[in-house]
């Protein structure tokens, strides 16, 4: 399910995602940059990973050091990419340690709220 989201609407913790997603793709120029929030409020950032032998979406690879820290459940992710398009490897990701219910709010370059969908 997809819904227009308010990026006024957003809480403190979310906004705190949307800033870190956008901080791991800009370092490395990467096309997408995601932030997942853990359980216990930690939370990991990562981009898109493209190498010969292995290919992580930003969402995947943040869900994959949320995994190796220990992580048991996801509260919330963020996902910036320039062109709007869901990543539905990532969102799997995603709902395979958060469950069901997970925020997910798509963001463009610049900043703004696209969409939020829930796992």
């Amino acid at each position: 399910m997809s819904e227009a989201s308010d990026p006024a609407a957003l809480s403190a913790e979310d906004a705190k995602l949307v800033t870190l997603a956008m901080g791991a793709r800009g370092r490395v120029s990467a096309p997408e940059g995601a932030a997942v929030r853990d359980e216990t409020g930690r939370t990991y950032a990562s981009a898109s990973v493209s190498l010969v032998s292995l290919h992580l979406s930003a969402l995947q690879a943040a869900v994959a050091q949320a995994v190796a820290s220990g992580a048991r459940g996801l509260e919330a992710a963020v996902l910036v990419v320039d062109h709007g398009v869901a990543d539905a490897e990532g969102i799997s990701a995603v709902r395979d340690l958060g469950g069901v219910g997970v925020s997910v709010h798509l963001v463009d370059a610049a900043g703004s709220i696209s969409s939020a969908t829930h796992t």
